[in-house]
């Protein structure tokens, strides 16, 4: 015989089994993210501003094929993908619950579409010239066969690449002139509530039907704040970007503070098509007239690392260590431009047959992650250069026109800075030659080397991991003789966050995407648990 108290116990235990399963976490009203900038553009691929913060706008409202969290790939439209050596050709099977923010379904032939429209009207963050074509095979099943091997394209395309809707688009025909909001319609876990240029916020509104269930807060808002430690302690702010003499402070509020690797540079950019910084002799006499640890010491405050020679971040898994190094040295700076004719004169400053050598630095108030500050490294690197005798016009400017001076070759160095360091090593394809970064703003554009640019197009091709691992290698040794531009330092970046249930925030390890340093991946607000601290 059952005694009632175990007979209560026993239904109560079958009650409890018998309930549905409640959601993982509730969902939160409203999360805010702070941004010192604000304005990244319209967050539609291709509107938005072309560096990481506009993508990132976007990629709230676009989803992708593959996605990333914090250790690597992960199922996004696509629920699995298969490569095919002999065929050259990547199979995607996409979650069939998939939607558009219409309620029309997302079809493989969206895909296959999307690709078709980058072909004709190119994107800057994808590049799909080594796509064939597609092939659709049935709703939620799309083909894509390359012309030939291409190594980055789970980074570069299918993880990067935003799908987006053929009824919307196939009827355009200029992509960058429709700005109706039919431009923002994607399949993304949020809708665009409101964009506002002026006071540089964005509001996303939570997509219910989205095919991994509800995001996690209802609203999300970006707003412009000069001062993150003030938004986040009046709660105006659940997240936001901060100095490294911030941190300790608000650990000790009970913030959650993360630290990202080194997925972010500074560095000076070169115009190696004018003289003297045509002569690497003259490039390789700037890089031993800064000193890079006295530049991070001042401009920074010591919150930074030496940036590698070679571009890619001491983090990425094809990191060379054996590089030219350019160590501070007076005496190698005059010696490279006693080489190229130029002499002291009687205050130190060098000349050249009578005509002082004076260079044109141009700056901008812009620090990691496009989180915009008073940039302190002009000054420096000024006066590190003048007590090594190069005069130098020290021009600040709005970043936009600095960036256009820079693409039309109407400077003689700049200060700039970008990510993507950590993600794939197409990095450098992008970020050394004129080939892969025409449209970018941060790309040297560099061919004066016939070996470099034939291990640029090489390492595309090499899809063995460890062949690829030897010719990036090599080619970050040839970047760091020739020094097209000059890698400075990687900031010590980190963020905060007010704890929330269910909510947690992080780095992704190589950067998302292509590899962008910034805190704000969307698989923290997906449904199901948070990624593991």
């Amino acid at each position: 015989m059952i005694r009632p108290t175990l007979r209560l116990a026993a239904l109560l235990l079958l009650l409890l089994l018998l309930l549905p399963a409640g959601p993982a976490h509730a969902q939160l009203e409203e999360l805010r993210i702070a941004d010192s900038r604000g304005d990244w553009g319209p967050p539609s691929p291709y509107l938005h501003y072309p560096r990481g913060p506009g993508y990132i706008r976007m990629s709230w409202l676009f989803d992708t094929l593959i996605w990333k969290d914090r250790e690597g790939f992960i199922p996004a439209l696509a629920d699995s993908w298969e490569f095919n050596p002999q065929e050259l050709s990547y199979t995607f099977n996409l979650n069939p619950k998939a939607k558009w923010h219409d309620g029309r379904p997302l079809t493989a032939a969206d895909v296959a579409f999307t690709i078709e429209l980058f072909q004709r009207h190119p994107y800057h963050w994808v590049n799909v010239e080594h796509i064939d074509h597609s092939e659709v095979r049935g709703p939620h099943q799309v083909v894509i066969r390359l012309q030939k091997p291409y190594a980055p394209f789970l980074a570069d395309v299918a993880g990067t690449m935003p799908i987006l809707p053929e009824h919307i688009w196939r009827e355009v025909a200029d992509p960058s002139a429709l700005r109706t909001p039919e431009a923002f319609i994607g399949s993304g876990p949020y809708r665009l509530g409101d964009y506002n240029p002026t006071q540089g916020s964005y509001l996303y509104l939570a997509f219910a039907d989205h095919h991994q269930g509800a995001p996690k807060a209802r609203r999300l808002i970006y707003l412009r704040s000069g001062q993150p430690l003030v938004s986040l302690g009046n709660r105006q702010a659940d997240l936001a970007q901060i100095s490294p003499e911030m941190v300790t402070p608000l650990q000790n509020q009970g913030f959650t503070v993360i630290r990202d690797e080194r997925g972010w540079n500074k560095k000076l950019m070169i115009n190696h098509q004018r003289p003297p910084f045509n002569d690497r002799r003259f490039r390789q006499a700037l890089a031993h007239a800064i000193d890079r640890r006295e530049l991070i010491a001042k401009s920074q405050r010591g919150h930074g690392r030496p940036a590698s020679y070679g571009l890619l971040s001491q983090d990425h898994p094809c990191y060379n260590p054996e590089l030219p190094d350019y160590p501070p040295d007076p005496e190698r700076v005059r010696a490279l431009l006693a080489e190229l004719g130029f002499s002291p004169d009687a205050n130190g400053f060098f000349q050249h047959q009578d005509r002082p050598l004076q260079v044109e630095l141009l700056v901008s108030n812009i620090t990691a992650s496009g989180q915009s500050a008073p940039d302190r490294d002009g000054e420096v690197v000024k006066m590190q250069l003048e007590r090594a005798g190069i005069k130098v016009a020290l021009i600040n400017l709005e970043q936009a026109t600095t960036d256009q001076r820079v693409k039309s070759w109407n400077f003689d160095l700049a200060l700039s800075g970008h990510g993507g360091i950590g993600g794939d090593a197409r990095i450098l394809n992008e970020m050394i030659s004129a080939k892969y970064g025409a449209g970018s703003v941060n790309s040297a554009r560099f061919d004066q080397n016939p070996e470099l640019n034939r291990l640029l197009d090489q390492q595309l091709l090499a899809m063995d991991p460890e062949e690829r691992r030897r010719i990036v290698g090599r080619i970050q040794e040839l970047h760091a003789r020739e020094l097209p531009a000059i890698p400075l330092y990687y900031p010590d970046s980190y963020s905060a966050y007010h704890p929330a249930p269910g909510i947690a925030w992080f780095y992704t390890r190589g950067g998302i995407g292509k590899g962008i340093p910034i805190a704000q991946n969307k698989v923290a607000l997906l449904n199901g648990p948070p990624p593991a601290p």
